[in-house]
């Protein structure tokens, strides 16, 4: 009886060390497509932290919006923002990403810690921004980037 209550408990805890270890290694696989506006959004951040208005210009479609906490505006007054630093998008750390594509269009949702400097003031915030691209020829052109305010146990349904 003691040898079958141990064999029952060693198999009990593979079984939950098997579950626990496949819970940490699943990592979703992109498409080329998928992966090409991944990079995309991740660069934008990064541009967006060095103040690079030269290479967001092209990327924001004439017509693209912007909604923030204190307000929802278009491209020019984007790039604005960014290039006097009204808003300085220090850092964004990515924690998760989810993207769906619908023919020549796609949706990135990234969760993210946004470190920025807001009219002077620094501020690290959560959020999970809705970034809807199109693609043009070759180029994807950014048509929406939304900011929605989450808790940090927010997460993304892939």
């Amino acid at each position: 009886m003691k040898k079958i209550i141990l064999a029952l408990i060693a198999i009990t805890n593979f079984q939950f060390s098997l579950a626990q270890e496949s819970k940490t290694t699943i990592v979703p696989t992109y498409t080329p497509a998928e992966q090409e506006v991944i990079q995309l959004s991740k660069q934008k951040w990064q541009w967006m932290a060095d103040k690079d208005v030269e290479k967001l210009a092209p990327l924001f479609d004439d017509k693209s919006k912007f909604v923030h906490m204190s307000g929802t505006w278009k491209k020019d007054e984007e790039l604005d923002i960014i290039k006097t630093g009204r808003i300085w998008y220090k850092e964004a750390k990515i924690h998760d990403v989810a993207i769906e594509l619908f023919g020549k269009t796609a949706i990135v949702w990234n969760r993210i810690t946004l470190d920025a400097i807001v009219r002077g003031s620094e501020v690290v915030t959560e959020f999970t921004v809705t970034e809807v691209y199109q693609k043009r020829g070759k180029e994807w052109k950014l048509l929406d980037l939304t900011f929605s305010s989450v808790r940090d146990t927010h997460q993304l349904q892939k």
